[in-house]
């Protein structure tokens, strides 16, 4: 199957991100938000990160130009039934999630793949909500997606061979490495990731080090390129925790038990480096 046109639905920091790497790669890309503001927003900061690409000489001022003209501002969902591939990168909220797949499934035509940017909910209860569940797959892009070479792409129980082949291949064309992932809670990345950063908030919680001298530690000591409690503030507390409830609830392990401070902080309202505040403070 060949993929032409592509809608990406969320035109958030990770809806625009996977936009715009379309567009640049050829393709024409319906960017979808039923939010005017949230859209606007957007299709500025793939304006803005293109225009940096340029000044910087990664990118021609036609090479620009050519990726702005294959976007298309969009809030209308009927506009799918012109594409290929949907790709969501709404809220990480199941109900959210089925409530837009079993729309998708009766606008967009028979042959169309349905993704999901989901870095945590289990593909095959998102592909049960259509009746394509072998058309629907998992595509868990890394933040920043510019920058960030890994997709994980997640097969349900029921996605098909072609639709991960055609997946996988169409994840070269954007230059980006796919690694093939079976539908457990969290993946990969998130399976790893967030026990490693609920443990460093049980480091602080327990008084054992500072907030700062945890973060070194990784850094210096791991050779990481940020510290488990920055990378919390940038990725937001909020959806710390609640990959922390997947994990918990999916595996029914006390090992992914979500570590009271992170709770705390979450009700607090200090949700990281979007909120101006979480183990950091942000101007």
């Amino acid at each position: 199957m060949t993929i032409k046109n592509v809608m990406v639905i969320g035109a958030g920091q990770m809806g625009s991100g996977i936009a715009q790497v379309f567009a640049q790669s050829g393709f024409h890309v319906y960017l979808n938000d039923r939010d005017d503001k949230a859209l606007a927003k957007g299709i500025n900061t793939i304006e803005k990160l293109l225009t940096r690409a340029v000044d910087k000489g990664r990118l021609t001022e036609e090479g620009k130009a050519e990726t702005l003209n294959r976007l298309t501002p969009s809030t209308n969902l009927e506009d799918a039934k012109l594409c290929d591939l949907v790709i969501e990168a709404v809220v990480e909220n199941m109900d959210v999630k089925t409530s837009v797949f079993k729309q998708l499934d009766t606008i967009t035509p028979k042959h169309a793949i349905l993704a999901s940017n989901t870095s945590s909910l289990p593909i095959t209860e998102i592909a049960s909500a259509t009746n394509r569940p072998e058309q629907v797959i998992g595509m868990h892009f890394m933040n920043p997606v510019p920058v960030m070479k890994l997709v994980e792409i997640i097969r349900g129980l029921q996605t098909s061979d072609e639709t991960y082949q055609t997946i996988e291949d169409m994840t070269h064309q954007l230059q980006k490495t796919p690694v093939e992932v079976n539908d457990f809670p969290g993946f990969v990345s998130n399976r790893i990731l967030m026990p490693m950063i609920n443990e460093a908030i049980y480091t602080l919680y327990e008084g054992v080090a500072s907030p700062k001298d945890i973060d070194t530690v990784m850094k210096l000591g791991m050779n990481h390129p940020m510290g488990p409690l920055q990378l919390a503030d940038f990725i937001g507390l909020d959806t710390c925790l609640y990959i922390m409830e997947v994990l918990h609830e999916g595996f029914a392990d006390s090992k992914y038990r979500p570590c009271p401070l992170l709770r705390k902080y979450v009700k607090a309202g200090w949700l990281g480096k979007k909120s101006g505040r979480g183990f950091y403070q942000y101007d």
